[in-house]
């Protein structure tokens, strides 16, 4: 680990930037916003080699590939991430028009403060829909990656907790 302790706030924030410019090069992000969200779609695609990941632009779903329980189909897969840091909500970006089933699986995860994987998960949109909060403020639907999604009683209604796939590509 490189010790970072003695530089100044604009060397650091220089050093940033020449991280997230080699991130770009190396593929694993795709933007110069927060790298959670790239993260996110790289490392499902990566543990999913079948997985097409779709453009920037495409709204509602970043990846298309086989369907958990059936290879033979294909969905659509809204990609999301949260790291948890001193704040631990849970929280994903907002989802867009969730009603209208723009995507077929939210594929989620939960990276620590270091970005290693804490959890993964693969959850049907009517799972989804069950359990997100309409939010005016943001015009979309709120989702928790909380404990309790994991839990067996979703496992009936399709989620696939692929943690250890995940964690098999980002050691």
């Amino acid at each position: 680990m490189v010790d970072i302790s003695g530089l100044s706030a604009r060397q650091l924030l220089k050093l940033h930037a020449a991280i997230e410019c080699q991130l770009i090069k190396l593929k694993i992000i795709r933007t110069a916003n927060n790298p959670t969200g790239d993260l996110a779609e790289y490392l499902f695609c990566m543990a999913f080699p079948d997985w097409v990941q779709e453009g920037n632009s495409q709204a509602h779903y970043d990846a298309i590939g086989p369907a958990p329980d059936n290879l033979n189909t294909k969905v659509k897969y809204q990609i999301k991430g949260r790291r948890l840091t001193h704040n631990k909500s849970r929280q994903l970006s907002a989802i867009r028009d969730l009603k209208e089933k723009h995507f077929d699986f939210l594929a989620g995860v939960l990276f620590n403060e270091d970005y290693s994987v804490s959890k993964a998960i693969l959850i049907p949109h009517a799972v989804v829909l069950k359990l997100a909060t309409p939010d005016e403020h943001v015009n979309g639907h709120r989702f928790l990656l909380r404990d309790d999604v994991w839990d067996d009683r979703w496992k009936v209604e399709g989620v696939v907790d692929v943690t250890a796939k995940l964690q098999s590509v980002w050691q």
